[in-house]
């Protein structure tokens, strides 16, 4: 590899949520895998262009260039054949406050908004902080492995939800949805008159023999009603630096999306996330790829590891995302006991399958986005912990 994923990089006293609050937890030696952000430098490329921007000293208002919108149009052509227009592009500071904005600009307080746990917790949240209401449509898991309910869909869809939250890759389970999925998924969208609100920031993310498409560009041209939310945040571990795209094909449903942003201050952009952004898309597609290998990497290693030794542990099939789902139900244990043991006992910090919803009991999400030791190091700690259950 051209690029050290091995090199340890400390981040304890850099304000770091993932290192710096694990004193929260009541103990500064435990490893924390659980905030989806990467232990890894970002590439030399951005780290270049920002350092030469702050020499500048000024850091006034600024815009997205027509520079950046052409990066982000090749970006999605080359890596996901998606052919976008640059006026599509729409950047606020994050998906979440994209995600708060749609919502309060293509429903009505009380209307029903769909989301599949066990699914990323702040959904739930934005929408019940917007006065919505959430109905959920529990995946299924069969064997290890999850599908939508479309039946369950089709009813919760006829009973008159207005918006459908897609989390695509899906955090937590790592599912990379095909084709034929997503297709089923638009054409009941579709036939009930049902916006989607799709979550794609981890679509970068992909591993080996699978391939993400772009909800938008499966209903192209026939279903307007999608909004996609996208970053180079989670692939080039810039979630600090606090920028998005979302992307709106259709003139009118943009120019409302727009109004709302612009009422609610959250459509200037930061100057040092359009940087890096750019840079990233420009410039770092190789350092993405070899990115991905090492994960997989660190996946089948973990993988081998608790099949040989902690065997009570099933983990979930990873297909995209670098987040891994571990499902501890086999110790016959409360959640409550999980946390407790993994914590206390053998220091290491997850995040706990409950927070993600129906469906997470038993569960633990683990971030592989770190050093082969950082990984190491952790499962030793459950095996000598977990090995006397």
């Amino acid at each position: 590899m051209v690029y050290d994923f091995n090199k340890e990089i400390p981040r304890e006293q850099s304000g770091s949520v993932k290192w710096d609050l694990r004193e929260s937890r009541g103990d500064k030696d435990i490893i924390p895998m659980w905030v989806a952000d990467m232990d890894f430098q970002a590439p030399d490329e951005i780290i270049n262009a920002l350092t030469k921007r702050a020499g500048h000293g000024i850091f006034g208002y600024t815009y997205p260039s027509d520079s950046y919108r052409e990066a982000v149009c090749l970006w999605m052509k080359k890596r996901h054949n998606w052919g976008i227009e640059k006026e599509w592009i729409v950047t606020t500071p994050g998906v979440i406050s994209a995600f708060s904005a749609a919502i309060e600009t293509f429903t009505d307080e009380e209307d029903k908004i769909i989301i599949q746990p066990p699914v990323y917790h702040p959904f739930k949240k934005v929408i019940k902080a917007s006065n919505r209401r959430v109905i959920e449509n529990r995946l299924i898991i069969k064997d290890g492995h999850y599908t939508m309910d479309f039946a369950g869909l089709e009813q919760l869809l006829k009973d008159g939800a207005s918006m459908m939250v897609l989390c695509s890759p899906h955090n937590p389970v790592g599912r990379v949805w095909t084709m034929d999925e997503l297709k089923t998924l638009n054409e009941l969208c579709m036939k009930y008159d049902t916006f989607i609100l799709s979550d794609e920031i981890h679509s970068d993310l992909i591993m080996p023999g699978y391939k993400h498409r772009v909800m938008a560009k499966i209903s192209s041209g026939v279903n307007t009603k999608i909004i996609t939310c996208t970053a180079a945040s989670k692939s080039f571990n810039l979630a600090g630096l606090s920028c998005s795209n979302v992307i709106i094909s259709d003139p009118h449903i943009r120019g409302l999306f727009l109004k709302r942003i612009q009422r609610s201050s959250i459509s200037t952009p930061n100057i040092f996330g359009l940087l890096a952004t750019e840079t990233a898309y420009s410039l770092c597609e190789g350092w993405l790829d070899e990115l991905l290998l090492y994960i997989h990497e660190n996946y089948l290693f973990m993988r081998r590891y608790i099949e040989d030794n902690l065997p009570l542990i099933k983990v979930t099939d990873l297909e995209g995302t670098y987040l891994s789902w571990l499902d501890f139900s086999g110790y016959g244990l409360t959640d409550a006991e999980i946390d407790e043991t993994l914590i206390k006992q053998a220091k290491v910090w997850f995040d706990n399958g409950p927070q993600f919803g129906a469906g997470g009991e038993g569960f633990q999400r683990i971030n592989l986005a770190c050093t082969r030791n950082t990984l190491i190091k952790a499962l030793e700690r459950i095996k000598a912990v977990f090995s006397s259950i």
